[in-house]
Order: structure tokens, then C-alpha cells, then sequence
């Protein structure tokens, strides 16, 4: 068997709540890693407290690369992440430490490793008249239109993505063919070797307890009046992905008169499940992952050891180590 040379980096991947930064931490206590954070409400600047980015005592202790990189009036893609990280894993590889990425993003995940298709540059032309169309009879009929002609497409995107759906109509204006196709297209081999770790809780009224009480104490942190400040700027919108993310939409609409507080708090709550959910069904797809179940003690020792394994082992012996703990 030949041996594999590519450098090493981890992944640590779960649901929102499930304790991923915790372990990342502690884990970064232990072994010689730099965390890079793979999280799409991270990245952008004054998105704090709804989206439970690490305090700044925590960040000073342990720097998460790709975290306040983007101001929210600036789309940030999964293309972007791809290649802000691939920069990042080689700063952190370059100064001879493991990259540990770190996040509940699966799109960003699965954009870093298995790379992106050959797509065109976004068109604004193009994007302008999808967002009019969309203003006049909204996403969810764009995105009918998308799944007619794109099926699979249609499966995997959902109907209240419109970054989405306008970048699949997008593709097929410009190039005639299904986003679908095109991304099925082989791709460059990951220049990293990887071990999957997953956080995977099997109680879902656990996790759900949990994302209830982490977003009560959003509201009592001020969330409502981050948002409130985001809103002050006068040149965000409700359209943009910062203020898309989880929280952000249904706070944004609250102060727009939607809803009362409970409403508030019951839409926040059941749309981070909802992110949870898509998390899990995401992270089962994940077979090469070793996962731990949080809520069955604490994975750090667990994990601790599949990374002790994993840095220690020969390179063409890694296949042996356990899929699941």
C-alpha cells in the first residue's frame, strides 16, 4: 500500500448547541492544532450574540481563523470559504501545527474537501432581474421553476433559500445546463488527509431543551438590540445572508412589527431546530465521521484519543481507526 503524504487536519462537525467550541478548545489544549472556524453567521462582523460566536476572552485564548471577516452588507459564499480556508490551512500547516476546522456549516464543509464545480462568476445583470422577479412573485415559485428544469436541484435546495435558487437560475441562464450537472464534474483530490470528528446527539428533546435555553439567553444578552443596531446601519436588508441566518431573520422581522415577543421567541426557537435538524441529516451522510453523542458523558477523552491515533498512526494504517465511539 503507498503511502499518503498530504498533511493532516481534522474536522470537528455538529449540530447548533452541541458543543462543538467547547471541544475544540479543549482539544486545542492538548495537541498542537489552529482552529479555523466553518461557520456562515461567524464570518460576518457585529452577528455576536445571535450567532453564539465565542466571546473575546475565548477568541484572545484560542484564535478561530475566518471569524469577523466579512462586514454583513457583503454576501459571503461557499466559494469564499473555500478558499479563505484552504489559505488558512496552509498558514496553520506552514507553521507546523494540524488545522482543526471547527463548525456546523456542512455546505462549507463539504465545499472545502470536495471542492467546486467549474461554475461562471456571478452575473449581476442576471441577479438584478431574478431579485425583481423574486420581489414580484417570490422564491418559493423561482423555486418551482428551478426544480422543473433541475430536479435534483430542486430536491436539495430548499424553497425559502433564495441565495440558492438564484445562483442555480443564474447558472442555467448562463450556461444552459443544470447547476446539478456541472457540479457533479470529477474534482482535485483534497490536498489534506482528514479525520472526521462529529458531535451527534441521539436525543433529539435533549438538543432541543438545549437550543431553547441557549436561545432564551440570546434575548437576555441583548440580541434584540444587536439587531437593532444592525438595523440603525441603514444599508442592511432582510435579504442578505447575514440577515438570513438563524435568529437574525426572525428578529429582524419582529422589530418590522411582526409578531409579538412570544411569537419572536417561539419562530427563533423553531427555526434553530429546524437548522439542527438539517445539521443531523447532513452529519448521518458523513460516513467516514466518527461521532460521539455529548449528551453520553464527555467526548473529550474519546475524541482526544481518535486524535492521538490519528497523529500518531501510520499513514497506511488510518482506515483502522473505529467509525463510531
Amino acid at each position: 500500500m503507498s503511502e499518503d503524504s498530504r498533511p493532516l487536519a481534522i474536522f470537528l462537525m455538529g449540530p447548533t448547541a452541541s458543543g462543538k467550541t467547547a471541544l475544540a478548545c479543549a482539544l486545542a489544549d492538548r495537541f498542537p492544532v489552529g482552529l479555523v472556524s466553518v461557520d456562515s453567521a461567524l464570518v460576518y462582523r457585529g452577528l455576536d450574540i445571535g450567532s453564539a460566536k465565542p466571546d473575546a476572552a475565548t477568541l484572545e485564548r484560542y484564535p478561530h481563523a475566518l471569524i469577523d471577516i466579512r462586514d454583513p452588507s457583503q454576501p459571503y459564499s461557499a466559494a469564499d470559504f473555500a478558499t479563505d480556508a484552504r489559505e488558512a490551512m496552509q498558514r496553520v500547516t506552514r507553521a507546523g501545527r494540524v488545522p482543526l476546522l471547527v463548525g456546523g456549516t456542512g455546505l462549507y464543509f463539504r465545499a472545502l474537501q470536495r471542492g467546486l464545480s467549474a461554475l461562471p462568476e456571478a452575473d449581476p445583470a442576471v441577479r438584478e432581474r431574478l431579485a425583481a422577479e423574486a420581489a414580484r412573485v417570490g422564491w418559493t415559485a423561482l423555486h418551482a421553476r428551478m426544480a422543473a428544469a433541475d430536479p435534483q436541484a430542486g430536491e436539495r435546495i430548499r424553497p425559502g433559500d433564495a441565495q440558492r435558487i438564484q445562483r442555480a437560475l443564474e447558472v442555467m441562464e448562463l450556461t444552459g445546463r443544470p447547476i446539478s450537472e456541472l457540479q457533479s464534474q470529477p474534482r482535485e483530490p483534497f490536498p489534506w488527509r482528514v479525520l472526521k470528528l462529529a458531535l451527534l446527539p441521539a436525543d433529539r428533546a435533549t438538543l432541543h431543551a438545549r437550543i431553547a435555553m441557549r436561545f432564551e439567553q440570546m434575548v437576555t444578552d441583548g440580541l434584540l438590540d444587536e439587531v437593532r443596531r444592525l438595523r440603525a446601519r441603514g444599508d442592511l436588508h432582510p435579504d442578505l445572508p447575514a440577515i438570513r441566518a438563524v435568529g437574525y431573520r426572525q428578529a429582524w422581522a419582529f422589530l418590522d412589527g411582526e409578531g409579538s415577543a412570544a411569537d419572536f421567541r417561539d419562530r427563533g426557537i423553531y427555526a434553530t431546530r429546524q437548522l439542527a435538524k438539517r445539521q443531523v441529516t447532513w452529519l448521518r451522510s458523513e460516513y467516514d465521521a466518527r461521532t460521539f453523542d455529548p449528551d453520553r458523558g464527555d467526548p473529550l477523552p474519546m475524541a482526544a484519543t481518535a486524535l492521538e491515533l490519528f497523529l500518531r498512526m501510520p499513514t497506511t494504517s488510518r482506515q483502522a481507526l473505529p467509525d463510531r465511539i
